[in-house]
């Protein structure tokens, strides 16, 4: 069987609506995980995916901030939602699609001072990250998953458009790369946008709507993340391709971070 899932934070599901709409009649995609929707369950346009041809909708609302949705061509089991965030804001959901599990996050940025004691916002960050850590260690990796969304984390050197200069912002300090290892290393995770463009091609994810030309000033980051466990590659193997629609970012009023994708085909 085959599966093409997309992962974009869209910062405003209903402000990009347009955009959304473009990138899904251009793509073949089954199952697209959102982060950042900015609106209530009820606010979701789901009349619009529905018209596209995703009928299956699972949606995680918000009142104005964060939220996450997801909407599919094919039918899919919601689960539990995953209880990593501690102030339980809209920024995890579950499903199952056959024996695969889908994890879909937008983790907390983090705030601008990478210190725990000092900013309760990286804080919440890391233990969003110690968390899911946790859950992996207890879960074993013989279970297939998939792991995406705005993780909020640049892990690698070449994830960052200076490593040298982002080793003091938050989303690339030693203590979030710290955080991101460990993750990676609890589930066994395979990154497959890393045996798409291999080291020591700078790939990003996401860049700031302060440069008027972000293709020129290039300062981006790989937020943006989808991770495979040792499950899933079992039954994916070799039969995997990663793909980013950084196109996506010269749309008219797009969001600041660009779709990623995967598409593998499976026992």
């Amino acid at each position: 069987m085959r599966l093409s899932l997309a992962s974009w934070n869209v910062n405003s599901v209903r402000l990009r609506l347009p955009q959304v709409e473009q990138f899904l009649k251009s793509n073949d995609i089954d199952v697209l995980c959102l982060q950042e929707i900015k609106c209530q369950e009820h606010e979701f346009p789901r009349d619009a995916f529905e018209a596209l041809g995703y009928p299956h909708i699972h949606i995680a609302g918000q009142k104005g901030w964060h939220g996450v949705a997801l909407v599919s061509r094919v039918p899919f089991d919601a689960q539990a939602t995953p209880t990593f965030c501690r102030r339980s804001e809209a920024r995890a959901q579950a499903i199952r699609i056959g024996d695969i599990d889908i994890w879909n996050f937008y983790i907390p940025a983090g705030g601008d001072l990478p210190d725990r004691e000092a900013n309760d916002k990286f804080d919440h960050k890391l233990t969003f990250y110690e968390r899911l850590t946790d859950d992996l260690a207890r879960r074993g990796v013989d279970k297939p998953l998939l792991i995406c969304g705005d993780l909020n984390i640049a892990p690698g050197e070449f994830d960052v458009w200076s490593h040298r200069q982002m080793l003091r912002v938050v989303s690339h300090t030693p203590a979030e790369i710290a955080a991101f290892d460990a993750l990676m290393r609890a589930g066994a995770l395979h990154d497959p946008f890393r045996v798409a463009y291999p080291d020591p091609q700078k790939i990003f994810t996401w860049w700031s709507y302060r440069a008027a030309d972000f293709r020129k000033s290039n300062r981006g980051l790989r937020l943006d993340h989808i991770l495979l466990n040792p499950g899933l590659m079992a039954k994916v193997g070799d039969r995997i391709a990663a793909k980013i629609h950084d196109t996506v970012r010269e749309w008219d009023r797009p969001s600041d971070h660009a779709p990623i994708q995967v598409e593998f085909h499976y026992d």
